[in-house]
């Protein structure tokens, strides 16, 4: 406990990542320990309430020592990740220091290890997978707001979305030259789904459908059949 209080006092909060020590004691690992043994007090705690029953506090922290480590920090032992309440943390510390400037690209600001600016971008782009506590957290306490659909990435295609669009160029293929037997390095030129021009390296492709015949499914073998795929 004086360790925690001592590294604590010389990082402004009691967030410590795993393998965080002081003068020789292993903070880190000890703050992981005490919030398991704190949330099996917790769930104790709810049954109890609820009127069922405890048969045993082994493993639960006892309520003066949680209260001993929240009165060193509040937050010490949140209900999301530790690394999610430390960067926030971090940011709220930036922004009091910093006269209002909120991080928002990567790489700019860094802070006891973390790349804060990465961290904001994560939480706007990913907003709908914080808790509606984090999202208040973030929004009335750092003024981060959700990303619009602009700022969004394209999502990333699934590899039935690349394999349909090679059977695409494939297809193309077949149309123009009547059959699939196509050069190991030709390159194919397409206009795929999303209206963007596309090089794909068909011969390399269809090589690997064929070498790969007993994996593929039945409805792909028989769409590559239909276009003139011959297996041997």
């Amino acid at each position: 406990m004086s360790a925690a209080r001592g590294w604590a006092e010389t990082n402004g909060h009691l967030l410590a990542p795993l393998d965080a020590t002081f003068q020789g004691y292993k903070v880190g690992i000890w703050l992981k320990n005490a919030r398991a043994t704190t949330r099996r007090a917790q769930e104790l705690e709810q049954r109890q309430a609820e009127g069922l029953p405890v048969e045993s506090w082994a493993g639960a922290l006892s309520a003066e020592r949680r209260e001993q480590l929240e009165d060193i920090d509040p937050s010490w032992c949140p209900a999301w990740p530790v690394a999610w309440q430390r960067a926030f943390h971090l940011v709220r510390l930036h922004l009091e220091e910093a006269g209002g400037t909120l991080p928002t690209e990567p790489g700019k600001v860094m802070h006891q290890g973390e790349d804060l600016g990465r961290w904001v971008r994560a939480q706007r782009l990913g907003w709908d997978k914080l808790t509606t506590v984090q999202q208040w957290m973030c929004e009335q306490v750092l003024g981060i707001t959700p990303a619009n659909e602009e700022e969004k990435p394209p999502p990333r295609r699934t590899q039935a979305d690349k394999w349909a669009m090679y059977y695409q160029a494939a297809k193309q293929y077949y149309q123009r030259e009547g059959h699939l037997w196509v050069p190991r390095k030709h390159i194919e030129r397409i206009v795929s789904v999303d209206q963007e021009e596309r090089e794909l390296r068909l011969g390399a492709w269809i090589s690997n459908q064929r070498n790969r015949a007993a994996t593929l499914t039945p409805d792909r073998i028989e769409l590559l059949s239909q276009i003139g795929m011959r297996w041997t």
